[in-house]
């Protein structure tokens, strides 16, 4: 038995024919859902690239554990597990974060791994322009104003590398891939993953591909293929969001293309008589839906959290089917080990799909996902539900760890200098872990609070559902699920969760939270929610003195308004008599993307 996995970064469902996209050129997509199972209930767990991974090497809920970081000394890896009993495991990827401090661990568990360097900020050229531009930052590197701009000159200079089609990293990492098949086309037992971080924005293509969508060509407004993580301005028009939409449906197309070439090898080696082939990503990304750019800052909406998976099994020989089962991204590594005939670790949590694919039967009610530190979302592939944590609960959220290292950096010395040492965790396999602080995102999830939706009456989920009846139940699968996933006392806490939830006790629980979030220095008067997320932010970016200094000068400046509420003006009219000009427009423009009524 064979298995070819190939692997997208940021493949939204809604841009592939098979899910019912019309407009963006994906035949061989059409092509692979012809030959295969598609699954129209898949959800992500671990969000975002790295935790992602992690769960389709370990197959089990990591989010709530751990933020983004590598394989663990503990943690099962299938790859490797299929290594050990005989099965030859091949990655080839041109995903750059797997040779990063936050994800060294992964790409040795394969018998063998080829890597593709020069997708978006990959630190693999020292170009003049680079090396000046680094230099001249001298100590400021470190700075988040201005490291963020690192990446995006690093990504310019590797696009000199990329004149052609053939020299973009996405066609180097199939062309091995196709070579692997080739040359193991007569050889038994092997799984090869064929891993490219496109379509990830930037969304950087060649002219082929983009004179599909000959719209680009005609527009005349700020021409950008890498969207910051922001919210869709008041001046961004429908015309500039369709500009994206399009740079990234030009760069789905090119995926697509080279999908085809793997289905072509298929066909050329008569592999679909035993070799399965699974396709499949680690999430989508907001393009402009829910008036938002990228991910991780809002709840994972669909367009994030519900993602395209197609598997053809060769021992069914199961075509041109669909298959509504619930179904999450930790039952791949599971489902492999099930056809190559092996036992499936006690701690995985995911579940075989063959019985899905060959008898059409359920394996599971429930699908937990989300970003560690964030909402804790969870889907019974109707209604799915957002908890978001409590707003006096906000911080107390921990990392559990053997390996204490970020996406390009290792733990700091104070955060190792607070860590303590734990008792193991239900899947640590009986190893004390280091636990710290975990880091919070600049954008609070209590701006967002819990949300509800019904996927099946509202898919686009623009419409909250308020159904205390609905929302008891569903906590209560929740802090099951949670419990079962290895969640830590303290997570229950932070989202204000019980064992046993009740409609009567979900209405008094968001009437409190309500309250909470109103500052009381200022008696008897509401406030708007804008005001109230500021208010948080100031909070945490401001010394004690300086938030007590604001909160002192509020009531002059509402002076002749004091019945009506505070407002986000307010609290920037005092900051802009507070602060030095020159602080004043990088404040203002974090305030604006904290402050958002969401």
């Amino acid at each position: 038995m064979r298995t070819i996995m190939v692997m997208y970064d940021t493949l939204c469902r809604n841009f592939l024919s098979p899910y019912g996209n019309t407009w963006v050129q994906t035949p061989n997509f059409q092509r692979l859902a012809e030959k295969s199972v598609t699954f129209d209930t898949n959800y992500v767990c671990s969000l975002p690239c790295m935790p992602a991974r992690r769960d389709l090497h370990n197959g089990r809920v990591n989010f709530l554990q751990r933020d983004w970081g590598p394989l663990e000394p503990y943690d099962d890896s299938m790859p490797e597990i299929l290594k050990n009993h005989g099965i030859y495991s091949c990655l080839i990827s041109d995903h750059y974060h797997y040779w990063e401090d936050g994800g060294c661990t992964y790409h040795n568990r394969y018998s063998s791994w080829i890597s593709h360097r020069g997708q978006e900020g990959d630190f693999c050229r020292g170009t003049k322009e680079v090396v000046e531009y680094i230099t001249g930052l001298g100590s400021r590197i470190t700075d988040p104003r201005t490291a963020g701009e690192v990446p995006k000159v690093q990504d310019a200079a590797n696009r000199r590398f990329c004149q052609s089609e053939r020299e973009m990293p996405q066609a180097e990492t199939f062309a091995d891939g196709l070579a692997f098949i080739k040359e193991n086309r007569n050889n038994d037992n092997w799984f090869l993953q064929i891993e490219t971080f496109d379509p990830h924005e930037p969304f950087f293509t060649q002219k082929e591909w983009k004179d599909k969508y000959p719209e680009l060509a005609g527009y005349t407004g700020s021409k950008t293929d890498w969207p910051a993580y922001d919210p869709v301005r008041e001046n961004e028009t429908a015309e500039d969001i369709g500009y994206v939409r399009r740079l990234y449906a030009a760069l789905v197309s090119m995926c697509d293309s080279y999908l085809g070439k793997v289905l072509d090898a298929m066909d050329e080696y008569d592999l679909w008589k035993d070799t399965m082939l699974i396709v499949n990503t680690d999430h989508g990304f907001l393009l402009g839906e829910h008036d938002w750019w990228g991910k991780s800052i809002m709840p994972a909406y669909e367009e994030i959290s519900h993602t395209p998976l197609f598997i053809y099994d060769p021992v069914s020989r199961i075509q041109n089917r669909r298959r509504m089962q619930l179904t999450s991204a930790i039952d791949i590594p599971a489902t492999i080990l099930d056809f190559h005939g092996l036992e499936i670790p006690e701690d995985m949590q995911g579940h075989s799909l063959l019985p899905v694919i060959r008898e059409n039967q359920k394996v599971r009610d429930t699908a937990l996902f989300g970003f560690h530190a964030s909402h804790v979302a969870i889907t019974d592939g109707r209604y799915t539900y957002f908890r978001a944590p409590l707003y006096t609960q906000e911080s107390n959220c921990y990392e559990y760890t053997l390996m204490p290292t970020r996406m390009r950096r290792p733990y700091s010395v104070e955060t190792l200098r607070s860590a303590v040492l734990a008792d193991p965790l239900p899947n640590s396999k009986g190893c004390p872990v280091l636990k710290t602080k975990s880091e919070i995102c600049y954008v609070s999830p209590v701006n967002f609070g819990t949300r509800l939706f019904d996927v099946s009456v509202d898919p686009m989920q623009k419409k909250p559902v308020e159904d205390d009846d609905v929302e008891a139940g569903l906590s209560d699968i929740l802090y099951s699920e949670m419990e079962r996933a290895g969640a830590q006392p303290e997570q229950f806490v932070r989202l204000g969760l019980e064992r046993t939830n009740t409609p009567e006790g979900i209405a008094e629980l968001r009437k409190k939270e309500n309250l909470s979030q109103t500052p009381a220095f200022i008696p008897n008067v509401k406030w708007t929610q804008e005001a109230k997320n500021a208010w948080r932010a100031i909070q945490r970016m401001l010394p004690p003195e300086a938030t007590e200094a604001v909160g002192k000068m509020l009531p002059a400046i509402r002076a002749g308004h004091e019945d009506s509420p505070v407002t986000y003006d307010n609290i920037t009219g005092v900051l802009k008599r507070m602060l030095p000009p020159e602080t004043q427009p990088q404040l203002l423009y974090y305030l604006t993307l904290v402050a958002r009524a969401y």
